[in-house]
């Protein structure tokens, strides 16, 4: 007999880190795990959005403070971003500002909008506030897709 909270400790702890890595710089995708959980209807809803938007807000973090600490690697020859392309990503942040952060839910563009965001030093407060409810309000629109509530 498989032990229950061994079984939902597993599932929980998968969840988390699928989104805490898809919100880094690793390629991972944490959509299919919660709309794989949310569809076996096994698991309250609650506690999947909450610990899929943890582990997403806490991956953002983590660029953030990457960010922080990157610049001063510039110019190395084994950093991981052009000059060039680090340049352009700092003059849209400037042009767009925090608001930018709003997209840091999406794919592709996302995960770097969150590393500029520490480059550019933007408030960490202010940095979760913005790019945190971007990544809730995203996986509160992938469960309700998911379970029929925007029909």
């Amino acid at each position: 007999m498989v032990d229950v909270s061994i079984l939902n400790f597993s599932v929980y702890s998968g969840l988390f880190l699928a989104a805490f890595l898809a919100a880094t710089i690793v390629p991972m995708q944490s959509e299919a795990v919660l709309v794989g959980l949310l569809l076996t209807g096994d698991y309250p809803v609650a506690p999947l959005l909450a610990v899929a938007s943890c582990g997403n807000i806490l991956g953002a973090a983590l660029n953030w403070l990457l960010g922080r600490s990157i610049e001063r690697f510039r110019g190395r020859s084994w950093f991981p971003v052009r000059e060039s392309r680090l340049n352009q990503a700092q003059s849209w942040y400037q042009r767009y500002g925090k608001w930018s952060l709003l997209l840091s839910w999406a794919p592709i563009i996302g995960d770097p909008l969150t590393v500029v965001a520490g480059v550019m030093r933007e408030p960490f407060p202010q940095f979760l506030l913005i790019a945190g409810g971007a990544k809730v309000l995203r996986y509160l629109a992938l469960t309700g897709l998911t379970l029929g509530w925007l029909r």
